[in-house]
């Protein structure tokens, strides 16, 4: 079960941030000073005593404003069922036309933003063109560049929450597929070519035209083979992410698996994507 309210526990929880930042959180962080139990006695008590007030606490606030994570749950079901009703359009369709799915949503932001961006890189011209003493003139253009800036980044919060549903159902259906074929075959692109030349990804090599995507791998000498697909659990999670909260999930939930969706779906607007974790092995 996934709660989307922000506690700390003994599982991993996993959030992401403005700008498409994700960060995995130690599952050691606290949220009270636990070393108090350690402590002199009259330390544990004042423990016990902080930690059933914090639960009497929580507990008037749901009487009064209910509790946060079924609302959150009650929000995503919807977005939920969209995903899945998208994925089964998707399953009949070549690779090729998957791949375009992804290209035609890219395409999709680039158009929602292309004059701001156009009028910031205006500006940004005009300010490289001032002389080094004009430094009001510099300052006021550059104002108007972080405004620009800013307003972009809330067109493109607008257009993800949008397009979320197709994106996610993307990424599932390409889990699927690869869970279900050891290979996958598409007309080769210049990022296949690009990415062909990396030796560590000895996952994908071009024959002619045509590139081959394989579903295993080495990991650190250790031989992978993908065989997971987005169960609505991990579904959930990934929106919970996407939508700035932190999603709590027990051990064997998917937390690596729910990443995928947010990070390809903020991948799209170009402006890059960075994970953070604290697991040596991812």
């Amino acid at each position: 079960m996934i709660k989307t309210r922000y506690r700390f526990s003994k599982c991993q929880p996993v959030s992401i941030f403005p700008r498409g930042i994700i960060f995995t959180l130690p599952a050691t962080l606290p949220l009270l000073n636990l070393r108090a139990q350690n402590s002199a006695p009259h330390k544990a008590a004042d423990f016990q005593v902080r930690n059933i007030m914090i639960k009497t606490i929580n507990s008037i606030l749901k009487r009064f404003v209910g509790d946060k994570s079924k609302k959150d749950l009650q929000d995503i079901t919807p977005v939920v069922a969209k995903i899945n009703e998208i994925g089964g359009t998707l399953q009949n369709i070549s690779h090729d036309e998957l791949r375009q799915r992804s290209e035609s949503l890219k395409a999709k932001i680039r158009e929602r933003i292309k004059a701001k961006e156009d009028e910031v890189a205006a500006l940004k011209q005009q300010a490289e063109e001032l002389s080094g003493t004009e430094l009001e003139q510099k300052e006021a253009l550059y104002n108007q560049v972080d405004k620009l800036i800013k307003e972009i980044d809330e067109e493109i919060e607008k257009i993800l929450e949008e397009i979320l549903p197709e994106a996610f159902a993307i990424v599932k259906e390409t889990a699927r597929r690869l869970k279900e074929n050891p290979e996958l075959r598409l007309r080769t692109t210049d990022f296949d070519r690009q990415l062909a030349t990396v030796a560590s990804k000895d996952f994908i090599s071009i024959e002619g035209d045509t590139t081959i995507w394989r579903n295993h791998w080495n990991a650190a000498g250790t031989p992978v083979k993908w065989d997971m697909v987005h169960y609505d659990v991990q579904l959930i999670g990934g929106i919970a992410l996407h939508r700035g909260k932190v999603a709590e999930m027990a051990t064997g939930e998917g937390k690596t698996l729910v990443a995928t969706l947010p990070v390809f779906l903020n991948a799209l607007a170009g402006k890059g994507v960075h994970v953070v974790t604290v697991n040596d092995y991812l």
